[in-house]
């Protein structure tokens, strides 16, 4: 039974269980790939019903990762093999078990609201982009901020972060150089008149507009406008203007 029940390794040489944060981080990406997708098909499609299956399946996943065992979790599983062949990075347990019950708890929140009291509203887009930015952060910088949080209410700080930050105080080859600062500078300003440019190029002038919509309303006119009928749903949510916009309506 021990075998099955547990979180965490005991490995020879590490004062605390461990994880290995390779697989962490692969699995964390798997949970962030299927949330976009989920989020971003209610964001744009207003339907919500594949938000309420991920919130299930994160539950789930999520339940088996802290109350019996991180190994069997299905997002953990498929990350380990993922990262089968590379050499293992074990960070401390204890900080990861504290931030997924963070996740746990949103998750809680997202199953009453939005599966079984079935609300849409601000409150769920907060929820939903809080856990996409902990999914993010934990992928794509290896950076687990709810192992921070965990040493505020913990007296016996953590162990074994990833990448040593625990241990080891930051660098100067990690600051932000002044050449650094001034290409990122110049990326955005370009980036920017760049979209500037497109969407103004991309845009009709007024006066074509102006007499588009002053000219008498064709059948085809009046099946477009029927087509663009912004439906009750989205205008629940708030989502009127975007799903004109997702939908070519103007």
């Amino acid at each position: 039974m021990s075998s099955v029940l547990g979180f965490g390794e005991q490995i020879e040489g590490y004062p605390v269980r461990v994880l290995n944060e390779r697989a962490v981080r692969a699995g964390a990406g798997i949970v962030l790939l299927f949330a976009m997708m989920a989020f971003m098909n209610a964001w744009l499609t207003g339907n919500f019903q594949p938000t309420r299956v991920f919130v299930v399946a994160f539950l789930i996943d999520f339940t088996i990762r802290i109350f019996v065992n991180p190994r069997y979790a299905p997002s953990l599983i498929v990350g380990q093999w993922f990262v089968r062949k590379q050499q293992p990075e074990y960070v401390g347990a204890p900080q990861k078990r504290f931030a997924w019950a963070i996740g746990f708890a949103l998750g809680l929140a997202m199953l009453w609201l939005l599966v079984i009291r079935q609300v849409i509203g601000p409150v769920n887009l907060v929820i939903c982009a809080s856990c996409l930015v902990l999914l993010f952060f934990e992928t794509a910088f290896g950076i687990c901020i709810g192992c921070k949080v965990y040493n505020a209410f913990n007296k016996e700080q953590a162990q074994l972060c990833p990448g040593g930050v625990c241990e080891t105080p930051a660098t100067p080859a990690g600051t932000l150089a002044l050449g650094q600062g001034a290409i990122l500078f110049a990326f955005v300003a370009l980036v920017g008149g760049a979209s500037a440019l497109i969407t103004a190029h991309g845009t009709a002038p007024a006066a074509q507009r102006v007499q588009a919509a002053a000219a008498p309303m064709t059948p085809l006119d009046a099946a477009e406008a029927e087509r663009c009928k912004v439906p009750e749903f989205a205008k629940a949510m708030g989502h009127e203007d975007k799903w004109k916009l997702h939908n070519n309506c103007r």
